[in-house]
């Protein structure tokens, strides 16, 4: 009786509602107000926190700073004006104190990813992989098995590879070199005869030529090309396949863009949203990213492999109930080898050349070293070569600490119980986050001049030891990236043989790297001049 009531009344109000525009006016209001103040209502224990007003009444404020691709430069901005807590939205605080890192990401401490993981589910094939897990259980059980793929033993093989796809690199600089050579013979027109490209486009080739070697057992033959080109594979539910090709490197960013926007909307919100044109433009790209590795795998299941690659490994991997991945798993944790393999690396290799030739005594430095270690190395060093280089090292960690591929401040729920963190007590179901680009910048930690470039900081007598607590380019705890030590021989190794056989230039010296976020942080171009030191 009492619901029959209730659905009447609810009729009587739409009709009521609908009756005239004054009406409808007045009702929508009314509900953007009572949407807006209830969840400011319910978090008490968040009213002083301070923050922009718009982030103290609705998600919206955090999806429009996500959506303008500076997130990270709000909130460290906030941060400066603000101290150590500010609110980015009614019950998400972020928190810049780099002890609060264990706090937040560390293991034992009952943190789960929250909502905005969501948005990075694919919706076809709606199934998570190791990334966008959210069930603690299920990540372990995934994590067991992806883990596997990335033993020290396949690390090892991995590196005959990754020096493939460097040496092919340069083979193609080299030509640039070759041509600006010949054409400077003839006439002053490339400028003091060096070979003008963009770095991050010839960066973005490699490193998806580099995983798709590494993942999938061949490269995408973008390098070769000069072109990004990938093929994309959909399947209908009957299991009919339509093939096309894509730009990936396009649609990799829109697919970030997408959902590290949409993932700070609340869950009700996201299907209104995703119809909006820049949501649904960039909808597409995440069908079309995940019809990239939907089309490897498909490859792979229809004509095998003798490469034992990760997709391999992954095939053959079982769980602690001898379980293997099925199709759909298999094409999800494909497309976060794809994404985490390839976006973090041209990124961060790019920002690096970039930071360096901003640098004349780090990249003299670091050239003298290459220059001493490999005077008897191949076009493109080993591994064993590079890897205890001092001042390359020094040079890789304060570009991942500068540079912060992944800025922003990855959420977590609190569990149960609540917690406590750096005084002040947040209850069970909040939302809270360390960013990472605010904590690389920490001066209680780096110094005062936490906000310069510069390698020589990590030399110092205890360094590591002291700046390990605030230093997590691949964040920290169960969800650490498992790709961690790949990366660093990849990035070792490219940096490496690049610095050593180029002298490399800016073309536009005085401007700063222009960076965009969307879940990685990423440079938009890179326009350097080269020419062959050796």
């Amino acid at each position: 009786m009492v619901e029959t009531d209730l659905i009447h009344q609810g009729r009587q109000f739409a009709s009521w509602a609908a009756s005239s525009p004054f009406n409808l006016a007045i009702t929508v209001v009314g509900i953007v107000l009572v949407s807006h103040l209830i969840p400011f209502i319910l978090a008490p224990h968040l009213w002083f926190v301070p923050g922009p007003i718009g982030a103290h009444l609705s998600d919206l404020w955090l999806v429009r700073q996500a959506q303008k691709g500076k997130r990270f430069l709000t909130v460290h901005a906030l941060h400066r004006k603000y101290g150590k807590f500010v609110r980015l939205a009614p019950n998400h605080v972020s928190i810049a104190d780099p002890d609060a890192i264990d706090t937040v990401y560390g293991h034992g401490k009952g943190t789960l990813k929250s909502e905005f993981y969501d948005a990075f589910v694919p919706p076809k094939p709606a199934v998570r992989g190791l990334f966008n897990t959210r069930d603690r259980t299920e990540h372990t059980r995934k994590r067991k098995i992806v883990s596997h793929t990335f033993a020290p033993k396949s690390i090892i093989a991995f590196e005959p590879f990754i020096r493939r796809e460097i040496q092919l690199l340069v083979d193609r600089w080299d030509e640039f070199c070759a041509k600006a050579d010949r054409e400077n013979v003839q006439g002053p027109r490339n400028l003091n005869g060096r070979a003008w490209l963009d770095a991050l486009m010839w960066l973005n080739f490699f490193a998806f030529d580099t995983i798709g070697d590494l993942a999938f057992g061949k490269p995408f033959g973008m390098l070769e090309q000069g072109a990004d080109d990938a093929r994309v594979e959909f399947e209908d539910a009957f299991g009919k396949k339509n093939t096309t090709t894509c730009n990936a490197v396009q649609i990799i960013n829109e697919r970030g863009e997408y959902s590290a926007t949409l993932g700070c909307a609340p869950t009700w919100m996201r299907p209104y949203l995703a119809k909006l044109p820049w949501f649904s433009k960039r909808l597409a790209s995440v069908k079309k990213l995940t019809g990239i590795a939907t089309a490897r795998v498909n490859e792979r299941l229809e004509h095998g492999s003798d490469r034992e690659d990760l997709l391999a490994k992954l095939q053959t991997a079982k769980d602690d109930q001898g379980e293997q991945m099925g199709k759909m798993e298999l094409v999800c944790e494909a497309l976060t080898q794809l994404i985490a393999g390839s976006d973090t690396t041209s990124n961060t290799s790019c920002a690096i050349i970039y930071h360096l030739c901003t640098n004349h005594k780090a990249m003299q430095k670091l050239q003298a070293e290459l220059d001493d270690a490999l005077k008897d190395s191949e076009d493109v060093p080993s591994h064993d070569e590079v890897q205890d280089l001092p001042y390359l090292n020094a040079v890789l960690s304060e570009s991942l600490r500068f540079h912060s591929t992944s800025a922003l401040g990855l959420p977590r729920i609190v569990p149960a119980g609540g917690a406590t963190i750096q005084g002040k007590y947040f209850p069970a179901g909040s939302v809270v986050s360390v960013p990472s680009y605010t904590i690389h910048r920490d001066k209680g930690v780096y110094g005062s001049d936490a906000e310069a470039y510069n390698p020589d900081r990590w030399l110092v007598d205890g360094a590591r030891q002291k700046y390990e607590k605030a230093f997590v380019p691949f964040s920290v705890g169960p969800r650490a990236c498992v790709g961690r030590n790949v990366a660093m021989q990849e990035l070792s190794i490219l940096i490496a043989a690049l610095v050593h056989r180029y002298d490399i230039v800016l073309k536009y010296p005085d401007e700063p790297l222009d960076t965009i976020e969307g879940f990685l942080r990423k440079p938009t171009v890179c326009e350097i001049g080269i020419t062959r030191r050796h």
